[in-house]
């Protein structure tokens, strides 16, 4: 079965960058559309950034809009994110997710992914 395992974050100052994997396994990668997202204290889930299967699409929410790049590697099974500028409001758990129904476009309801991995903590201290 498709497993997806995050790796990087961690304790971050302001102003720094983060930059968060996703190793892929148990399934065709090139199949699925990836998303990143993450879920602060007190807070509900949401949608970070997510890229189409080929990398032709990507999308990003507003928070990380002009800070945030994701990008894939098809032949290695992995999705990357990195957002630069870090402040104290990307404090969170950031999940990996993947779904395979959306052949061109990028999901950006949880509701659509398929598979989610455990999640990394993401700390941004000042």
């Amino acid at each position: 079965q498709v497993q997806l395992v995050e790796s990087g974050g961690g304790l971050l100052q302001s102003g720094g960058l983060l930059r968060l994997s996703c190793a892929f396994s148990g399934g065709i990668f090139s199949t699925y559309a990836m998303g990143w997202f993450r879920q602060a204290p007190g807070k509900e889930r949401e949608f970070v950034a997510g890229i189409s299967r080929t990398s032709s699409t990507t999308s990003y929410a507003d928070s990380v809009k002009g800070r945030g790049t994701i990008s894939r590697d098809n032949a290695k099974n992995t999705v990357t994110l990195q957002i630069s500028s870090l402040n104290l409001e990307d404090t969170a758990v950031y999940y990996c997710a993947a779904d395979q129904h959306s052949p061109f476009s990028v999901p950006k309801g949880e509701w659509e992914y398929d598979h989610w991995g455990q999640g990394t903590q993401v700390t941004v201290s000042s």
